[in-house]
């Protein structure tokens, strides 16, 4: 995830960041499959810009580093 703290869609500033939150399971789709552990799914954090709504997903460190031994994703 970026440090930079500016919008890349309107340049302004005015951003949220969340906690650490589920990428779904459950009844809800799974965001990031296969890179969770059996019990959980990964987690995420989410960044809301409140002057145009722009809302990312970042993936995190745990989730990234199971990326490339993930049959589920493929490399482009």
């Amino acid at each position: 995830m970026s440090n930079d703290s500016t919008c890349p869609e309107c340049g302004r500033s005015n951003l949220y960041l969340s906690k650490d939150i589920s990428s779904g399971g459950g009844y809800a789709p799974n965001y990031l499959p296969g890179l969770g552990s059996f019990l959980s799914s990964a987690k995420f954090r989410v960044v809301v810009c409140v002057d145009c709504g722009l809302t990312r997903f970042f993936a995190s460190k745990k989730a990234l580093d199971k990326l490339p031994e993930s049959n589920e994703w493929n490399k482009l």
